[in-house]
C-alpha cells in the first residue's frame, strides 16, 4: 500500500492535467531516418470479455477491435481462465470483418484461441514462425512470439501478459528476453499487459533496457473509466520508431474491459534488410485464410 499511494497520487495530478492521454513522440535517434515500413500495433486485456457494467458482452469487444483498426493486435484474457479454457471470441467474425487472423493453430486446450489467454490477430504480413513460452512465476502465465514478414522486412511480435506479483514479472522479463531476443537484426515489438503500477525507477519492466523500451510514452489504460496506471505498454527495439501512442477512450471502451486498448502506430527503419525500400500499403501482403480461423 505504501507504493500504491504515491503512484495513485502521481496518476492523479496528471489526470486532471490532461483531458486525454498524451500523444507520444517518435524515438530521437531515429528522428533523421525514414521508415521503409509503417503500420499500427495495438494491446488490449479484454477481462474475458465481462465489461465494467458486469456483462459479458463478446460482441461488444469485437466492436471495440474493429474500432482500433490496427494492423497487429494483442490481446489478453482472451479465453476462459479455468476448466475448458474456451475461447470467448468469435475470430471467424473477425476474419469476415475485419480480416484479421490468430499466429496460433491452436492454444492451451482444445478450445481455446490463446496461450494462457495471449492472441496476436495480424491482417497484414506473412506469418513465417510462431513460438508459445510458458513464463515462470507463481500464476500460469505466457507468451507468444511471432515472426511476420514484410516484403522482406521481418518483425518479431510478442504478445504477453505479466504477473501480478513484482517477483514473477522479474522473472518474466528476463524468460522473454532469453527466448525472444533475435539472433538477427530484426525490429521487436512487445504488447501486452504488464501489471506493472510501480514507479519506472521500481518497475519489472525497466528491466527489458536497453534491448525493449517505451521511450517514456506509457499512457494510462487502468482502469479504463477513470485511467490511472499504463499497465497496457508498446515497446519496441532500436529498429523501431514509434510515431504516437495513445489510450483508445470511447464510451464503449471504457465499458467493455476494465483495461483500455492501447495504440501506436510505429515505423520500422530501412537498414534492417538490405537494399529496403519504401512500402506503400497497398504493397502490403494480406493475411492468409486460415480453416477454422
Amino acid at each position: 500500500m505504501r507504493h500504491i499511494v504515491p503512484a495513485l497520487r502521481r496518476n492523479l495530478s496528471r489526470t486532471q492535467r490532461e483531458e486525454r492521454p498524451v500523444v507520444g513522440q517518435k524515438r530521437p535517434h531515429h528522428q533523421a531516418q525514414e521508415s521503409s515500413l509503417r503500420i499500427s500495433v495495438a494491446s488490449y486485456n479484454v477481462h474475458k470479455c465481462i465489461g465494467t457494467d458486469g456483462n459479458f458482452d463478446p460482441a461488444r469487444v469485437l466492436d471495440v477491435l474493429l474500432t482500433l483498426d490496427a494492423d497487429i493486435i494483442a490481446l489478453q484474457e482472451a479465453d476462459q481462465r479455468f476448466g475448458s479454457r474456451k475461447g470467448l471470441l468469435d475470430l471467424k467474425a473477425l476474419n469476415n470483418r475485419g480480416g484479421y487472423v490468430s499466429v496460433l493453430e491452436e492454444g492451451s486446450r482444445a478450445l481455446s484461441h490463446g496461450w494462457h489467454g495471449n492472441v496476436i490477430l495480424h491482417r497484414t504480413g506473412n506469418l513465417t514462425s510462431v513460438e508459445k513460452l510458458a513464463l515462470p512465476g507463481l500464476e500460469p502465465r505466457g507468451a507468444v512470439i511471432a515472426d511476420l514478414d514484410y516484403g522482406g522486412l521481418s518483425i518479431r511480435v510478442i504478445g504477453a501478459h505479466f504477473g501480478l506479483l513484482h517477483s514473477s514479472r522479474a522473472r518474466q522479463v528476463d524468460a522473454i528476453l532469453r527466448a525472444a531476443h533475435p539472433v538477427d537484426d530484426r525490429a521487436v515489438i512487445l504488447l501486452g499487459d504488464t501489471n506493472d503500477w510501480r514507479s519506472p525507477e521500481r518497475s519489472a519492466v525497466r528491466m527489458f533496457d536497453p534491448h525493449l523500451s517505451d521511450v517514456d510514452i506509457a499512457i494510462a489504460s487502468y482502469p479504463s473509466r477513470f485511467p490511472l496506471w499504463p499497465l497496457d505498454r508498446v515497446l519496441t527495439n532500436r529498429h523501431v520508431t514509434v510515431y504516437e501512442m495513445t489510450a483508445v477512450d470511447t464510451p464503449q471502451a471504457r465499458a467493455a474491459s476494465d483495461h483500455l486498448p492501447v495504440k501506436a502506430v510505429i515505423g520500422v527503419t530501412p537498414h534492417l534488410a538490405g537494399g529496403a525500400r519504401e512500402i506503400t500499403t497497398a504493397e502490403l501482403p494480406d493475411s492468409p485464410d486460415r480453416p477454422g480461423s
